[in-house]
C-alpha cells in the first residue's frame, strides 16, 4: 500500500514538473513569436498550433499534481456544515464518483488516441503535425489522476488524510 501511494506520488510530481515545463517552453514560443511578429516583421507558421497543443498538454498532464496538492478549487460550504461522519461519507462519495469519471475518460481518450495513431491524422495547418502525439497527453493524464484519485481514496479510509482536508480536531470557523 504504501509502494503504491509512493508511486502514484511520485508520478504525480514528475507530470506536475513536466507541465510547469510545457508552460516555460510556451511562454519562451510566445515570446519568439511576437519578437518574429513585431521587431523582425518575419511570418510565423507553426508558433501559435504549437503553444495551443503544448498549453492542453500542460493541463491534462499537470491534473494529477493539482490533484495532490489540494492545489483545485474547492466549495467547502456543505462539508463545513456536516460533522466528521458526514465529511468522511461525502468525502469517499465524492472521490468515488471523479474517479469513475477519470477513469470513464481514460478510456474514451485512449480509443480516441488510438484512432488518431491509426489513422495518421495531421492538422489541417500548413505545420500539419501527427495529432496522435498531441492526444497521447489526454490518457496519461486522465489515467495518472485516476490513481491520484485512488491513492486519495485509500488514504483517507487509512486516516492518513482528513476528509476535504478539514482536520476533524480544529474545524475552520464559519462567518
Amino acid at each position: 500500500m504504501n509502494l503504491y501511494l509512493r508511486l502514484v506520488e511520485g508520478l504525480s510530481r514528475l507530470l506536475g514538473y513536466l507541465a510547469a515545463i510545457l508552460l516555460v517552453v510556451a511562454i519562451v514560443i510566445v515570446c519568439q513569436m511576437v519578437f518574429n511578429r513585431f521587431v523582425l516583421n518575419l511570418p510565423t507558421s507553426w508558433q501559435t498550433e504549437f503553444v495551443t497543443y503544448t498549453l492542453l498538454a500542460s493541463t491534462f498532464l499537470g491534473a494529477p499534481w493539482v490533484l495532490l496538492t489540494r492545489g483545485h478549487v474547492n466549495v467547502e460550504l456543505v462539508p463545513q456544515m456536516l460533522g466528521p461522519r458526514g465529511r468522511f461519507v461525502l468525502a469517499l462519495f465524492a472521490y468515488g464518483m471523479a474517479t469513475v469519471l477519470c477513469v470513464l475518460l481514460t478510456w474514451v481518450s485512449i480509443e480516441f488516441w488510438y484512432e488518431a495513431w491509426k489513422a495518421q491524422w495531421r492538422s489541417d495547418t500548413i505545420w500539419a503535425p501527427l495529432l496522435w502525439k498531441v492526444y497521447l497527453a489526454m490518457p496519461v493524464g486522465f489515467f495518472a489522476i485516476s490513481l491520484q484519485y485512488i491513492a486519495d481514496i485509500l488514504c483517507l479510509l487509512q486516516g492518513r488524510d482528513h476528509p476535504f482536508g478539514i482536520d476533524p480536531d480544529n474545524p475552520p470557523e464559519t462567518a
